[in-house]
């Protein structure tokens, strides 16, 4: 079966840094709602679509066609006080960006009676080799595509 709208795509995906130094590798498949259903990056849907099982490839992608450039707007210092006990470096929290949209921000760090935030996704502003390998296409279930996701194995749970 070929790789086309409203069909579940199941990968083994590596991405690197544009040096080719490992960022993530798949432990268990990527499986993605193929189609503009916003599963993916949409540079990755254009490189799969037409192909089939067995289809591998690498795409070299600048930041605005990977996780877009870092806006340092959405980098806040808060004062410590105002979180509440056990905030820690590595966690996300729920805030609102300038104009008032949800956002999640990044405890980066925790520098004495402060808290450094970041609302950027970690992979902004990077150039990103992905590493493709297509290892299952099967037509989506009409709840899948109502859905706007997989659901099952690798894919989301209600």
């Amino acid at each position: 079966m070929k790789i086309e709208k409203d069909t579940a795509v199941t990968l083994q995906y590596r991405v690197a840094d544009a040096n080719g130094r490992l960022i993530e590798q798949s432990k268990d498949p990527m499986v993605y709602l193929h189609g503009g259903y916003d599963n993916t990056l949409p540079k990755i849907e254009e490189a799969l679509d037409g192909h089939d099982v067995g289809y591998e490839t690498t795409l070299h992608l600048q930041p605005e066609d990977a996780f877009g450039q870092r806006d340092e707007s959405l980098v806040r210092v808060i004062p410590k006080s105002e979180f509440p006990p056990g905030v820690k470096v590595g966690g996300q929290l729920e805030g609102r960006t300038d104009d008032g949209q949800p956002r999640v921000f990044h405890v980066m760090k925790i520098k004495g009676p402060e808290v450094h935030l970041d609302g950027n996704h970690p992979l902004a502003g990077k150039a990103l080799r992905f590493t493709l390998k297509v290892t299952g296409v099967r037509a989506a279930t009409a709840e899948e595509i109502a859905h706007r996701h997989v659901h099952g194995e690798h894919g989301h749970h209600h």
